[in-house]
């Protein structure tokens, strides 16, 4: 069995509903299907539940009534017989009717979980039903019923596997299993969600539970490609990724995966695949465990970031200076993506400024701390292994008229790393481009 993934693009509108269930059903293989809300509707249940925390639910209900006048036209388009027309109208307003409930009493972090779920739910209704009125053999499994988190907030995989095997166990013979992504039940029992990763973490989760064969994840794009098209011109698909890279490009920038989402995958062994909604002919991207060596991947670009300098020669070889250094950052729960040291200092990056003002006064405890704001993460990727001699020499030569203020190499063997400003975000990619991808001796095109 594979699982499948839509995003809220793919299932935006009522004729790309028609259009991924003709995708998820042109064979007669069992798969299961996990959908994300249509877009925009998460969206708006944010701008519902903002609207409810300021107390006001006569702003709440109007977006309500705008949100629910959207899917009935939705519904009107996409369904053919007046029996599953009504059906799914029915079921929208009981939905709606519900969020109109939640205006009149107590709103908290609660029921602010409970509005968000709203968005995935109907998706999955208005697919499940269309798929019933086309006459194909689809059954809809709640999610909520499956997918749960732990006290650590962190997925309960042992939970996860037993319930979505028992599920299939208990309901054979159906060609489309249709499920939520992104929403879950936390620990107690409470509507909760994913984050990170949303709808992609799920069918990741799913599918290592179940030993997919396949986890496809379907977009608007052609895979992963070598580097950001947005910029970049002449930039191709990369056809395979060891997990390890896949992991280090959706850190570093490439939006189409979060680094988490695969990790469950990973670990179990199934390979995931990437997938264009809009071109389903295209090959994409297979991430897996098979490692090709000698080749450099992919370039990704992470911008937002913020380098942080501490000097001080005084305390920088004392014991336990890195260690304070380090808990400063962790107290203010700010993460760190990369770090130099020399003699006299030590360098990190990060990308989240919220708490900035607060860890700079705590470091100046320890030494004398520089701030440089707008800067840019570049990563190189693929297998950078000591062992392949010259290429970091690639990777630093194509930068030779570039500004850098920072490299990080060797912390990982599938990485290396270059700060550089924001507004050298452009030259930077395109000097690697032309360097990595159009060079004709160790680095091969991407597989």
């Amino acid at each position: 069995m594979k699982v499948l993934k839509f995003g809220g693009t793919s299932v935006g509108t009522p004729q790309r509903m028609k259009d991924v269930s003709t995708l998820i059903t042109q064979d007669q293989e069992p798969k299961l299907v996990v959908l994300s809300a249509m877009s925009g509707t998460t969206n708006t249940l944010v701008e519902i539940a903002d609207y409810l925390y300021k107390k006001n639910p006569e702003g709440a209900n109007t977006v309500i009534n705008r949100l629910e006048q959207t899917y009935l036209d939705n519904a009107r388009e996409l369904f053919d017989t007046d029996e599953w027309h009504e059906r799914t109208v029915a079921l929208l307003k009981d939905t709606f009717a519900y969020l109109r409930s939640l205006t009149k009493g107590l709103f908290t972090s609660f029921e602010e979980k409970v509005v968000l779920a709203q968005g995935e739910i109907i998706s999955t209704n208005m697919v499940t039903n269309y798929l019933l009125e086309q006459g194909h053999k689809a059954l809809l499994l709640s999610a909520l019923d499956i997918v749960r988190t732990d006290r650590n907030a962190e997925p309960d995989f042992a939970y996860i596997r037993q319930k979505a095997l028992e599920h299939l166990e208990d309901n054979p013979g159906y060609t489309v299993y249709i499920t939520q992504g992104f929403i879950c039940r936390n620990a107690y029992g409470e509507i909760d969600n994913l984050l990170r990763g949303g709808s992609d973490y799920t069918a990741c989760l799913l599918g290592a539970a179940i030993q997919a064969e396949e986890i496809q994840i379907w977009t608007d794009i052609d895979g992963m490609h070598n580097n950001d098209p947005r910029v970049v011109e002449g930039t191709e698909p990369v056809r395979q990724l060891f997990f390890e890279e896949a992991a280090e490009l959706a850190y570093f920038g490439a939006k189409i995966l979060h680094p988490t989402c695969i990790q469950p995958a990973k670990f179990a062994g199934v390979p995931v695949r990437l997938l264009n909604t809009m071109d389903p002919t295209a090959p994409g991207t297979i991430i897996n465990n098979q490692m090709h060596r000698g080749t450099i991947k992919a370039v990704a670009a992470k911008g937002g970031i913020t380098c942080i300098g501490i000097q001080s020669s005084r305390m920088l070889l004392a014991h336990g200076f890195l260690r304070k250094v380090f808990e400063i950052f962790e107290t203010y729960k700010t993460s760190i993506d990369m770090v130099t040291t020399s003699e006299v200092g030590v360098s990190v990056t990060i990308d989240n400024a919220t708490r900035l003002d607060a860890v700079v006064d705590e470091l100046k405890k320890y030494g004398t701390v520089s701030v440089e704001r707008n800067m840019c993460i570049v990563c190189v990727v693929g297998d950078l292994a000591s062992q392949n001699i010259g290429f970091e020499t690639l990777a630093t030569d194509a930068l030779k008229q570039i500004p850098v203020r920072m490299i990080s190499y060797g912390g990982s063997a599938h990485n290396i790393s270059f700060v550089v400003a924001e507004s050298d975000k452009q030259r930077t990619l395109q000097a690697l481009q032309q360097t990595l991808f159009t060079y004709d001796g160790h680095v091969r095109r991407p597989a």
